[in-house]
């Protein structure tokens, strides 16, 4: 219309990301969070249990060990301070961690936390024995390959079909079935005091029977 563009009050082009450079958007953004120096100097400031739950992780990523583990603890108790303090150090290594909590307030507080939903393509409705919804070819099917830890906070709050369809999905891409998650590294974190999945019209029993606490991935979990 014979107008410039910067005549209009439109944010500038963001060219930090080119995807000519053969990098999925999704490696590019996680290798682009920096941690900060507060971050950084947590694990100098956890408890002894939190200390003992760090270095428990950080050996199992470091020996390749392929655990799970759940953060069990009331709110308040210092889950987040924990996960924040695993996040500054596995990437002050210089490697992928991927940040994930059930809520999107939760993952507002991680540095770079998304929700699961969003970062996993996990299906709004979904049964037993489901997949996520990613391709092998995706930039998602990258990251998780690449992620040297995978961390998924308030998972008391989310049916175990959503998790089992991660793990579905986790063991298809890393083409090793026979192993939870396809032999990552994953943290989950929660509260079974607090919220449980909601279960429409559900009785006590049909709440606790939809959460994580009566998957078969729970035999495979080590209780922090």
């Amino acid at each position: 219309m014979g107008k410039d563009i910067k005549s209009f009050p439109l944010p500038e082009i963001d060219n930090t990301y080119d995807d000519s450079c053969g990098v999925p958007r999704e490696i590019f953004e996680e290798s682009n969070i920096e941690s900060t120096e507060d971050d950084v100097a947590l694990s100098e400031s956890l408890n002894n249990e939190q200390r003992v739950a760090y270095d428990e992780i950080l050996s199992s990523i470091d020996s390749n060990d392929d655990d799970l583990f759940f953060v069990d603890g009331p709110g308040g108790t210092g889950k987040t301070f924990l996960y924040r303090a695993l996040l500054a150090k596995v990437r002050s290594q210089n490697k992928i961690v991927v940040a994930t909590t059930t809520s999107g307030i939760a993952a507002s507080i991680m540095p770079g936390g998304r929700t699961t939903h969003s970062r996993f393509k996990i299906p709004l409705t979904i049964d037993s024995g489901g997949y996520c919804s990613f391709t092998k070819q995706s930039g998602t099917t990258t990251l998780l390959r690449t992620a040297s830890l995978i961390v998924w906070d308030e998972v008391s709050m989310i049916k175990k079909q959503a998790v089992e369809a991660l793990d579905n999905s986790m063991r298809d891409i890393m083409d090793r079935p026979d192993l939870p998650f396809g032999g990552k590294t994953v943290v989950f974190g929660g509260d079974f005091r607090q919220v449980l999945p909601v279960v429409r019209k559900g009785s006590r029993a049909q709440i606790v029977d939809a959460s994580l606490r009566r998957s078969y991935l729970w035999d495979y979990i080590h209780h922090l």
